[in-house]
């Protein structure tokens, strides 16, 4: 199935942003605002945003580094870890939920979208989507390795959305005490899924990264597609 791409320009108080927006062949279905990892909406990103309009849905993914420069993309060397840290370092997040509201209302303006929206995350992003949900601009979020969200766990009775969480089994940013922790949090929430991989580690579902990890990231797709359906 091809899918039409292109970035488009969003407007807000501070200025304009990017978005690249991925349309499915049929030119319509529910959409997706898909969330960064701390590399910027790069190649990895814009495959996975081009994979899910494959799939059927309407993605959005906005450029929430722009206030640090423009559609700043970073691969996984050491000098792309190391500049990718200071952009996390340095980005309200706050004003990226903005951005990512922003990003949702453009998606509604598409003719195309047929349904309701989700948010799907990696890594900051993952973060970022859990906050999303409890923020209440989505209809179902999804969180790959969500760093920082064992932190979060007061937001949790703010969770009134169909949630997904994948997380790596030896992922080394993110204890497995940590998941343990999430999944006793939101024990009693059913519409709550948490899925650990074995033998996977961080950035799982990245296949330029070394920690790219094939059957745990074709997994995690079907379990987030099998969610999508059920909950979109």
């Amino acid at each position: 199935m091809s899918v039409t791409t292109q970035w488009i320009e969003i407007s807000s108080a501070e200025g304009t942003f990017g978005a690249y927006l991925a349309i499915p062949h049929t030119r319509k279905g529910p959409g997706i605002v898909l969330i960064q990892e701390i590399f910027g909406v790069n190649e990895h990103i814009r495959s996975v945003a081009e994979q899910y309009a494959a799939d059927g849905y309407l993605v959005i993914a906005p450029d929430l580094f722009w206030r640090n420069g423009h559609r700043i993309e970073l691969g996984y060397d050491e000098a792309g870890w190391k500049r990718a840290v200071e952009l996390m370092n340095a980005t309200d997040t706050q004003k990226a939920q903005a951005d990512i509201k922003l990003a949702i209302d453009a998606l509604k303006a598409q003719p195309g979208l047929d349904g309701r929206i989700a948010s799907i995350g990696f890594c900051f992003g993952g973060m970022l989507s859990y906050n999303t949900a409890a923020n209440g601009f989505v209809d179902v979020a999804i969180a790959y390795y969500g760093g920082g969200i064992q932190n979060q766990l007061d937001r949790a009775n703010e969770i009134k959305v169909p949630l997904l969480m994948h997380f790596g089994e030896q992922d080394s940013h993110i204890p497995i005490d940590a998941v343990k922790q999430i999944a006793e949090r939101f024990e009693f929430n059913d519409d709550v899924d948490i899925e650990v991989y074995p033998g996977a580690e961080h950035g799982f579902n990245c296949s330029h990264r070394d920690s790219y990890n094939q059957r745990a990231a074709v997994e995690a797709h079907g379990n987030t597609l099998l969610f999508l359906s059920q909950n979109l």
